[in-house]
């Protein structure tokens, strides 16, 4: 099976992950914080040395600002509702995965929160000067995806939070498909939220994330429960991290994702990103070159993403033939993103194509082959 579905869950991970999830099973399968015996305290120690190193790569200072969560969706719930309160306006732009669109129009549906959706087509439009207009006396908050999960394209998102700081409104940034392929010096950039997964290119096991939020943002917990400190009190502590971390952590899991960061810092950022680009302008310009077929994007993007949508044929058919006949995965549909398949006009989704460190150029010259066969095929359908 050639895997080409890497924007929604990067595989095959790198050695040492497995590994270290097992090890955290069968070596020290207690509760973290929640005893003072051998087992748990180790416990303790695996997470917190995971949450150092995430402060490491993303240039963060102190790591008690790293909220262990879920993945992506998890945390980006917990930074919306945990500040928007009814009367505050929101602005979001078209770009955004149902996981920033979705609890947004919950909250303007139940908690009479103003929602305004800013489309600047791609990454080419003046992003700073279209969601600077939108702006009122009542905007809380301004909430961007990074890169888009459907064309790979990015936004300017230290300008965003320039612009965001300016006019003393929060910043709200989804790295789900960018957190741990391009460089971020957090303590440093104007972003005052920002929510990555683990299982994503920080090459991490599934059920992993984060949420990094800025010293002097009042944010609300999510969810209230046991913490393992200040048992005692009925009140929910607001000390970071605990405070937001209620209930028993994927302890496996982020022993995993702290083995994926070791991966990523060992081979260098620099390296891996140079890697999937080559493979994804390899895969762009073969797409490009076949009749019947249109990319959504008018170059090569930024991210290790290449959608498409092919005449005569429905995209979802198109991947299915991909699985079942030549063994290559990938994902078509609408990709949780339907504000952004609705800017693009693609009625029926599209097919995408999402690259990692561990495919091949033969690899790809074997999907730019295969969609080359069943686009002929469809062609005189």
């Amino acid at each position: 099976m050639i895997y080409l579905d890497n924007a929604a869950s990067t595989w095959p991970k790198p050695p040492g992950v497995s590994d270290a999830v097992k090890k955290a099973i069968d070596e020290f399968g207690a509760n973290p914080g929640r005893g003072g015996h051998q087992l748990a305290v180790k416990a303790a120690q695996t997470i917190e040395e995971t949450r150092e190193k995430l402060a490491r790569l993303f240039g963060v200072r102190d790591p008690n600002h790293l909220l262990f969560c879920q993945n992506t969706t998890h945390a980006l719930n917990m930074a919306i509702k945990g500040i928007l309160k009814p009367g505050d306006h929101v602005i979001i732009t078209a770009w955004e995965h149902n996981a920033v669109a979705r609890p947004v129009y919950w909250l303007e549906k139940e908690a009479k929160v103003e929602v305004t959706v800013v489309d600047g087509k791609d990454e080419r439009a003046d992003w700073t000067s279209l969601l600077e207009e939108q702006i009122r006396k009542k905007t809380r908050m301004l909430i961007t995806i990074h890169g888009s999960n459907v064309t790979g394209e990015v936004l300017p998102i230290a300008e965003l939070g320039e612009m965001a700081k300016k006019h003393g409104i929060l910043y709200l940034v989804d790295a789900a498909q960018t957190a741990g392929l391009l460089s971020f010096h957090l303590d440093e950039m104007p972003i005052d939220l920002l929510a990555f997964p683990g299982h994503k290119s920080l090459f991490g096991p599934q059920g992993t994330g984060g949420l990094y939020v800025k010293p002097d943002v009042p944010l609300q917990p999510l969810l209230q429960g046991g913490t393992g400190n200040r048992s005692e009190e009925v009140e929910q502590p607001l000390e970071r991290p605990y405070g937001y971390e209620s209930g028993t952590p994927n302890t496996p899991g982020i022993a995993g994702l702290g083995a994926g960061i070791d991966f990523i810092m060992k081979t260098g950022l620099r390296e891996i990103y140079r890697h999937e680009q080559e493979l994804t302008r390899q895969l762009w310009e073969g797409l490009q070159a076949i009749e019947g077929v249109t990319v959504l994007t008018s170059a090569a993007p930024a991210l290790p993403i290449v959608s498409f949508t092919m005449e005569n044929a429905d995209g979802i058919e198109v991947a299915t033939i991909l699985d079942q006949h030549y063994q290559i995965a990938v994902r078509a549909g609408f990709h949780c993103a339907a504000l952004k398949h609705r800017s693009l006009k693609t009625e029926h989704g599209a097919v995408r194509v999402s690259p990692g460190y561990f495919n091949t150029k033969e690899q790809i010259t074997a999907v730019i082959d295969a969609v080359r066969e069943i686009a002929a095929a469809f062609k005189y359908e």
